[in-house]
């Protein structure tokens, strides 16, 4: 297993974040991950997700498949 650590700046719609926040929580939960710690900055502009995995394309396609980070977050 592999140890990874994503960072996420959110984009400034707030009702967008406040409709997909629990979603966001529940997903992760849901899918019981080794080592999975995860939560918003103090000043709610991004937050961070640390979980292992057993490569980068399966974290990827975790990160990928979360609807909060698709709607909610800065894309780069």
């Amino acid at each position: 297993m592999k140890k990874f650590l994503f960072f996420y700046l959110m984009n400034n719609k707030a009702n967008e974040i406040k409709l997909n926040a629990p979603k966001h929580s529940q997903y992760w939960k849901s899918k019981k991950l080794n080592l999975y710690e995860g939560g918003p900055f103090s000043d709610f502009s991004g937050g961070c997700i640390k979980f292992s995995s057993e490569s980068i394309e399966t974290a990827r396609e975790l990160i990928m498949n979360d609807l909060f980070i698709i709607t909610c977050c800065l894309k780069v």
